[in-house]
């Protein structure tokens, strides 16, 4: 029941990021809906899509875990330091800076790390399609930008001022997901034991 409610939720969370893509197709909704009328909908859909996801995993956490690889120990530090860079990633996605402009699509790119990062360090099969899910769609969504000629960034503010706040943003957001966030919503310690 969980894997089926994870997936549902997939569906119309990734559904509605792939749909963004379609610019002729979203183009049309907008006009039939309107530009608030369409948001209102597209989030909407995410955040059903998120809820079923978030309760999908919960009830597959519970009573459908289906372990399919036991990934070796050391990816567990992998991933740890993975995650440095993808916290870093999504933060620099809020603010201009060198970061961003390198990056181009910054979001992308740190979500594509996270599940990466993810799917090296957990076997079991809901893990797999949750994070295989999302990096397939971060690599689709970066062709998809990079076909309509969506460079990111065009240029970086002067000095390094705004790179030294997402680096260091990042790493307090990182540090507060490691020891908060993930121990005490996810269940799982991501420092120490």
């Amino acid at each position: 029941m969980g894997l089926a409610i994870l997936l549902l939720g997939l569906v119309l969370f990734l559904g509605a990021h792939v749909f963004v893509t379609f610019r002729d197709e979203r183009q049309r909704m907008i006009a039939h809906l309107g530009t608030n009328g369409y948001r209102a909908l597209f989030v909407l859909n995410a955040l059903v899509g998120l809820a079923l996801i978030i309760w999908g995993v919960v009830q597959y956490r519970a009573h459908g875990w289906i372990q399919v690889w036991s990934p070796p120990s050391f990816m567990r530090h992998v991933t740890i330091g993975l995650m440095l860079f993808s916290v870093i990633f999504v933060t620099a996605a809020f603010i201009p800076s060198r970061i961003k402009v390198a990056l181009k699509h910054p979001m992308l790119a740190g979500v594509k790390t996270w599940a990466f990062a993810h799917l090296l360090s957990n076997g079991d099969l809901g893990s797999i399609l949750l994070f295989g899910s999302f990096l397939a769609w971060g690599v689709y969504a970066r062709i998809a930008a990079k076909r309509r000629g969506d460079l990111g960034a065009p240029t970086a503010p002067a000095g390094w001022t705004n790179d030294i706040i997402v680096v260091l943003l990042g790493i307090a957001i990182y540090l507060a997901l490691g020891f908060v966030f993930h121990p005490i919503v996810i269940g799982v310690p991501v420092f120490g034991a």
